[in-house]
């Protein structure tokens, strides 16, 4: 058999075969950084070649910018009558695993729907929520309940009127690149992967118990067992929803497998320092300048100078908010003359200063 990817918790996408999946994604995995290290800053790879558009692989590449780091990871034991307000967690995606028992999920504009163990589901949008015993029960916002703080990024969480038992573990996972962030755009409200009883499915439910099992026993390295079985279970299922939901085939994800305007948009990504131009990168891809603005227009959404900046933007957003690199610096090293220059640009896009996405991010550390 398969699983299947359920959209809002309603819409089925089809049957998936994972099996044949599973080593890719670990490749992803380790392309990533998820192991063997986190890469600090997205990569750019400075004279990219005039002909990639010949042998690039665009979507696999951009799945490789599907870099995460864990926020939190929280293992509730939950006792009817129960129910949990979750906040919204920008720029987050959050899932649950149900390890016993059953519970609802009801997010804001999408079909309510019964979870039980067997199944991993998302909330890519980082949307606030309500998880509870059943539809109806009264919830208590997810801040008032004391929780057992095992590490900086894992605790545990109990809370119930000594009912019905349910078993959780929840958590949320940033993605920091902004590849990553296109991407995550596209994806529904809700995202449901159920994995049934095979062959094919039986590594996912394998890496379900394993992940019941760690965080149930709190052995020593358990955290990052469970952080890591985490990262595969979501690339897998945005891997499997890319595979069959129509909606991929349109937009961004339409752009990247195009075999032209994907590796223009590579080339973009790999080397955004370069002085880019509508003829060059249309050179690069073998089109005339006409036809590549024309149809990079059409299934972007933007014009190709639009995404230039947008993206060296994007990826000085992510420098400001992890890295120390000057102003400078950055104009430097994303094809900008001066500062000055840099700075305007950046608050055009992005509608802040450079400065302000900084002093946030350092706040926001020292809160944290």
């Amino acid at each position: 058999m398969a699983s299947k990817i359920v959209s809002s918790c309603g819409t089925v996408y089809g049957h998936i075969s994972l099996w044949n999946d599973y080593s890719s994604t670990l490749t992803c995995l380790w392309a990533m950084g998820v192991y063997g290290g986190v890469m600090s800053q997205p990569t750019i790879v400075t004279g990219a070649p005039e002909n990639a558009w010949a042998s690039a692989d665009p979507l696999g590449e951009a799945l490789h910018f599907l870099r995460m780091s864990g926020v939190v990871y929280t293992r509730s034991e939950l006792s009817a009558p129960w129910g949990i307000d979750l906040p919204a967690m920008p720029d987050c995606v959050l899932f649950h695993v149900v390890t016993s028992g059953r519970c609802w999920l009801e997010v804001e504009g999408a079909v309510p729907c019964a979870l039980q163990p067997g199944e991993f589901t998302l909330v890519p949008h980082g949307d606030g929520h309500r998880i509870s015993d059943a539809a109806g029960s009264p919830t208590v916002n997810l801040f008032d309940i004391p929780r057992e703080q095992v590490s900086e990024r894992y605790e545990i969480l109990r809370h119930g009127g000594g009912g019905e038992p349910t078993g959780l573990i929840c958590g949320a996972v940033r993605f920091d690149h902004p590849a990553a962030r296109d991407l995550i755009r596209l994806l529904p409200q809700v995202m449901r992967v159920e994995a049934w009883s095979s062959p094919q499915a039986e590594w996912m439910q394998s890496t379900l118990r394993l992940m019941a099992s760690e965080a149930g026993a709190r052995r020593p390295g358990g955290e990052t067992v469970v952080t890591r079985l985490a990262d595969i279970l979501v690339i897998q299922a945005i891997r499997s929803w890319i595979a069959e939901n129509p909606a991929a085939q349109t937009g961004w994800l339409g752009a990247v497998r195009d075999e032209r305007i994907g590796p223009a948009i590579l080339n973009i990504q790999r080397d955004p320092a370069r002085e880019w131009s509508v003829a060059s990168l249309a050179g690069a891809v073998a089109m005339s300048r006409s036809a590549f603005a024309a149809r990079f227009s059409e299934l972007v959404g933007e014009t190709p100078m639009q995404y230039v900046t947008r993206w060296r933007m994007h990826v000085a957003t992510t420098w400001l908010r992890e890295g120390s690199a000057t102003l400078a610096e950055m104009a430097s090293r994303l094809g900008y003359r001066s500062e000055a220059a840099f700075s305007r640009a950046f608050k055009r896009v992005i509608g802040v200063s450079p400065g302000a996405v900084r002093r946030q991010s350092q706040a926001a550390q020292a809160g944290g």
